[in-house]
């Protein structure tokens, strides 16, 4: 196995000091900024910070650590174009070949009742969505490539990868990428929407802004949940999405037990019997057939 650099830049750290120890123990050579960087010293690791790499501190409180041409030249050279190489060479930049990068919770910021404008706005993250978004267009070919993991449940598949192939497979490079494509886009989504539903045109910096009742933009992101056998009719196709945050409780956490897979028709009679009962304050018994309700009772 060739040595890799790795770029670890976490909010969430579930996992990261194992699974940063798992990488030197294969060869790896860390890179790593502010709170990051110290808990991996603080364990024992070799760990080199972004802005002795890179020759720039970080700056403006912290909002200008990655934005780098050594960071993101290193992402985006590409592996199979010789020119890439050398001219990452000529200018004393390492490519890097794995990032581990979550965003600051921007949606965990915004969902406490006294987040005021000022903690919404500095919890967008820049320097993250950028490097995940250079790093996921970089995913490669079959000729290597660089490979992206946001969320810590994939640190397994990334090491066992290494372990029998000497690095990740263009496959799994290709499925970390498009899984950083989407939590970008519902970053972004969710930035949209919360400034769309300020009530103020010029809300006050220190305090919690007033809210419209509905936001101007509503970003919603589906995650195919089934491929079913046919749509309505056995001529049409169809697919069933569930919204990724969904709640318990919603129709696209069922768990079937017994039988042949739904249908379009059984889900859709799922659907129209659930939400019929759901509207009732005592318990209810709904019998549907074709969507219409042609039977109700309550206890």
């Amino acid at each position: 196995m060739k040595q890799i650099t790795a770029l670890l830049s976490v909010s969430d750290k579930t996992g990261i000091v194992d699974f940063a120890k798992a990488l030197v123990a294969r060869g790896a050579k860390l890179l790593s900024t502010g709170g990051t960087a110290k808990l991996l010293k603080d364990n024992g690791l070799q760990v080199t910070e972004v802005a002795e790499y890179t020759g720039s501190p970080e700056i403006l409180d912290g909002r200008v650590k990655t934005l780098h041409p050594k960071v993101h030249g290193g992402l985006l050279a590409r592996r199979d174009d010789e020119n890439h190489l050398s001219t990452i060479a000529e200018h004393g930049i390492d490519a890097i070949d794995l990032l581990v990068v979550n965003l600051y919770p921007f949606q965990q910021t915004i969902d406490k009742p006294d987040c005021s404008f000022a903690d919404a706005v500095e919890n967008i993250d820049i320097g993250g969505p950028a490097m995940l978004r250079a790093a996921a267009k970089n995913h490669g070919t079959d000729k290597g490539g660089v490979t992206v993991i946001i969320d810590p449940q994939d640190y397994e598949s990334v090491l066992k990868e290494l372990d029998e192939k000497g690095q990740t497979s263009y496959g799994l490079r290709l499925g970390l990428a498009t899984k950083a494509y989407a939590h970008t886009a519902a970053y972004d989504g969710a930035i949209a929407s919360y400034l769309s539903s300020l009530a103020d045109a010029e809300p006050a910096q220190n305090e919690t802004p007033a809210k419209k009742e509905w936001p101007g933009i509503i970003t919603v992101q589906m995650q195919q949940h089934q491929a079913m056998r046919y749509g309505e009719n056995p001529h049409q196709s169809a697919a069933f999405y569930v919204d990724n945050k969904q709640g318990a409780g919603l129709l696209g956490t069922y768990k079937q037990f017994q039988g042949k897979e739904l249908s379009y028709n059984n889900i859709a009679d799922a659907d129209a019997a659930w939400e019929c009962a759901r509207s009732f304050k005592v318990p209810a018994c709904v019998i549907v057939k074709h969507a219409n309700p042609c039977g109700v009772a309550m206890a």
